[in-house]
């Protein structure tokens, strides 16, 4: 579509040449410890996925650090920044309005190029831009075009906005921004939730009592792996997410950790180079449904429709089959069942859910995590948690002094069938030894 570019932006093309600086909105200091946010109570979303999902006990979230540039660019609707302690990730969303979305390759260079300019600290920034007449927060309708920008690939993002060559860490999308077909569902997983009839219910019955003493998968369903064996699985929920994975898969490999990811269809659409990213890291991808909906109010035909988009959308990606599917809100009757074990999806749970996307403060959180860790244990946490991200690395390590590994859910399954064409763990460099927890949400000017 050719269309002319607006005065607007113009003006902004022509401000995104200017010197950068920037002001740090820093937020109050957060200690677990010491402060006790207040209760959110949970709202519908104006518009399906705007809000994240919210369970009955989540607190307050930790204010995420944003940069706000200088001078303004009108288009950029916040960047926010985060750091794992070894490398630090901003996450830009660009809104357009129709006339200027010809030019949204040029603008989402500008956008990363003058948010790296403005602090030095960055080693990536994520470019997510939306039609602005439509967007409505992560879950809305999808992003025009998206982009992961590491600092040392700037010129060769700069080169493909300006037409010339290619750039693999970048997706545009080949048809409007329009509603998802289904709302994503806004509560996160708590319990696992058998729906059927009484019949139905005790044939699962038997099936969790028998992996509870067999352990490993039965029925098409797996609970939890083997006691005898000193493993655990680590998986994470709602993958995959701007900012946050970067963040995640860098933590994960200075630990030498391996883990599976379940995946949303539509977020590995939208950003696929991260989908790449944790295959070529030796981690394994689940199904996690296309638009995060529970399952047993859907028609049979919707849900292998919910489960079928997204094992195409990830093998088109990765080139690989996909063995694994849990379902969002841990919800599944028998037609669910049916469902996954007709595409040959084996359905995971969890045995431990410290419940990160709750906020419960950092030390709360790694009490959770050490508490429930146990040999054949399924861990559930959410990629997109903030206080995750804080405390994951000493998580890892606690795991680590416990002799128990913590690795993806195939290798729970089948101890000692790591994937022989997977890299090897490697550290970065040696763990920092653990110390009490106190950590603080601050910047650095």
């Amino acid at each position: 579509m050719n269309v002319r570019p607006t005065p607007l932006l113009l003006a902004l093309l022509l401000a995104a040449s200017l010197p950068a600086q920037a002001s740090v909105q820093k937020p109050t200091a957060l200690r677990a410890l010491q402060v006790t946010p207040a209760s959110v109570p949970a709202r519908p979303a104006s518009v399906p996925g705007q809000v994240q999902p919210v369970a009955p006990g989540t607190l307050a979230a930790p204010r995420i650090p944003q940069l706000t540039l200088d001078p303004n660019m009108p288009e950029v609707q916040k960047v926010e920044y985060l750091s794992n302690g070894h490398i630090e990730v901003a996450g830009a969303v660009v809104t357009l309005e129709q006339p200027e979305q010809s030019c949204a390759r040029a603008v989402a260079g500008a956008v990363a190029r003058r948010v790296l300019a403005a602090r030095a600290q960055l080693d990536e920034v994520d470019v997510s831009v939306y039609d602005k007449g439509t967007y409505g927060g992560f879950g809305g309708p999808s992003p025009l075009l998206t982009a992961s920008v590491p600092r040392d690939r700037l010129n060769d993002f700069l080169a493909w906005t300006a037409g010339q060559g290619t750039y693999e860490r970048a997706w545009v999308s080949t048809t409007p921004a329009t509603p998802p077909l289904r709302a994503p569902d806004r509560v996160r997983e708590l319990t696992v939730n058998f729906l059927g009839s009484v019949a139905d219910k005790a044939a699962d019955a038997v099936h969790h009592t028998t992996a509870k003493v067999l352990g490993g998968v039965q029925g098409g369903l797996l609970y939890h792996g083997s006691s005898r064996e000193s493993l655990a699985a680590l998986t994470f929920d709602d993958a995959p997410h701007p900012m946050y994975e970067p963040l995640v898969l860098d933590t994960l490999r200075r630990a030498g950790v391996h883990a599976t990811f379940f995946v949303i269809g539509r977020n590995a659409r939208a950003y696929p180079y991260f989908i790449r990213d944790m295959a070529e890291q030796g981690h394994e991808i689940g199904n996690h449904t296309f638009h995060h909906v529970r399952l047993p109010p859907l028609t049979p035909a919707d849900v292998k429709q919910e489960l079928t988009l997204t094992d195409q959308t990830l093998q088109g990606i990765t080139g690989k089959p996909v063995r694994y599917f849990r379902p969002p809100g841990g919800d599944y009757t028998p037609a669910t069942l049916r469902a996954a074990e007709g595409l040959g999806l084996t359905t995971v749970f969890w045995t431990d859910d410290p419940g990160d996307f709750q906020n419960p403060g950092v030390n709360v959180l790694l009490e959770r995590y050490t508490r429930t860790l146990r040999r054949g244990g399924v861990v559930l946490l959410h990629d997109n948690a903030p206080e995750m991200l804080q405390v994951l690395p000493m998580f890892l390590r606690i795991a680590d002094a416990r002799n128990i590994t913590l690795d993806t859910v195939g290798v729970l399954v089948k101890p000692g069938a790591q994937n022989d064409h997977r890299p090897a763990p490697t550290r970065a460099r040696p763990a920092p030894a653990l110390g009490p927890v106190d950590v603080t949400y601050t910047t650095q000017p």
